[in-house]
C-alpha cells in the first residue's frame, strides 16, 4: 500500500501577513512575493502557510505566479492564534546585531511582550523597534509561532517601576546575587529585567528590590553576557512556569 504524502508538507514555507486573514483569494507583493516566488521557487499550486497574529494560521495554495506579485487562495484555518504565555522581557538595549539576536530569540521562545528599558549604563538609548520587529516576524516565521510579541518603545527604568502593575512578579537577574531562578520563578503573570552589560548601580538595585513582587535571581555560577542572560532567563520561566511544562 503506498502511503499518501502529508498535506501541507512540512517543508511548507510560512508568511506572515499584516491584514487579517479570511478564506478567499490574496494578492501578494513586494519582499514578500520576492521570497515566494524568487527564493523559494513556488508555482501554480503549491501551497504556503499564512498568519496574521490575530486569526491564526492558514493554509492557502498559490493559484498564479508572477515576477513581482502572486495570487494565493486561502483555503482553511489549520490552527487558531495561540495562547502566549504571560511572560514580558524587559532588556537594557544592547549594540546592533546582539540585541537584534535577543528579540530573535525571544520570540522563538515565546515571549508576549519585549520592552527595551534604559538604564544608566545603557549603551543604545534609542535601538530602532522596527528592525526589532522585522527579526521578530521572521523568526515566528521560521519557528511555527502564529502569534508575534508586543515590541513596546524604549522606557526609562524608574518609570517602568513606577507604573509596575500589581500582581506581576518581576524577577531581576542580579549579578550580587539572588535565589536559583529555576526555584524562585512561579507560574502566572511575570517579567524578567535584564540589565547592560555594566550591570545595575546600587540606587537602580535599590529602587528595583524596593518594588512589589520583585524577586532577585541568579543565573548560574558563571558571568553571562546580557543577550545570553535574557535566553537562559526566559528558558527556565517556560520550563518551569511557562507552557513547556
Amino acid at each position: 500500500m503506498i502511503a499518501t504524502p502529508a498535506w501541507p508538507p512540512r517543508s511548507t514555507p510560512r508568511l506572515y501577513v499584516p491584514e487579517p486573514l479570511a478564506a478567499g483569494m490574496r494578492r501578494i507583493d513586494g519582499p514578500a512575493a520576492h521570497y515566494l516566488g524568487q527564493v523559494m521557487r513556488l508555482k501554480a499550486g503549491d501551497p504556503v502557510k499564512l498568519f496574521d497574529d490575530a486569526t491564526g494560521e492558514w493554509l492557502a495554495v498559490v493559484e498564479s505566479a508572477g515576477r513581482r506579485e502572486l495570487t494565493l487562495d486561502v483555503r482553511e484555518r489549520l490552527a487558531e492564534r495561540e495562547a502566549v504565555p504571560d511572560l514580558w522581557l524587559l532588556a537594557a538595549p544592547l549594540k546592533k546585531g546582539r540585541v537584534d539576536w535577543m528579540a530573535e530569540k525571544a520570540c522563538e521562545l515565546g515571549v508576549a511582550r519585549f520592552v527595551p528599558v534604559v538604564t544608566r549604563r545603557t549603551v543604545v538609548d534609542r535601538p530602532n523597534t522596527d528592525r526589532l520587529r522585522a527579526h521578530m516576524v521572521e523568526a515566528a516565521e521560521q519557528c511555527g509561532r502564529p502569534a508575534l510579541p508586543q515590541v513596546d518603545e524604549p522606557v526609562k527604568l524608574p518609570v517602568l517601576l513606577r507604573d509596575w502593575p500589581a500582581g506581576r512578579a518581576l524577577y531581576f537577574a542580579d549579578e550580587q546575587g539572588g535565589a536559583p531562578a529555576s526555584e524562585a520563578m512561579r507560574p502566572g503573570a511575570a517579567a524578567i529585567l535584564i540589565g547592560p552589560e555594566g550591570g545595575f548601580d546600587d540606587e537602580e538595585r535599590a529602587l528595583i528590590r524596593a518594588t512589589p513582587g520583585a524577586v532577585a535571581i541568579s543565573l548560574g555560577p558563571r558571568i553571562l553576557r546580557a543577550d545570553t542572560a535574557a535566553a537562559a532567563a526566559v528558558s527556565i520561566w517556560m520550563a518551569s512556569a511557562g507552557d513547556w511544562r
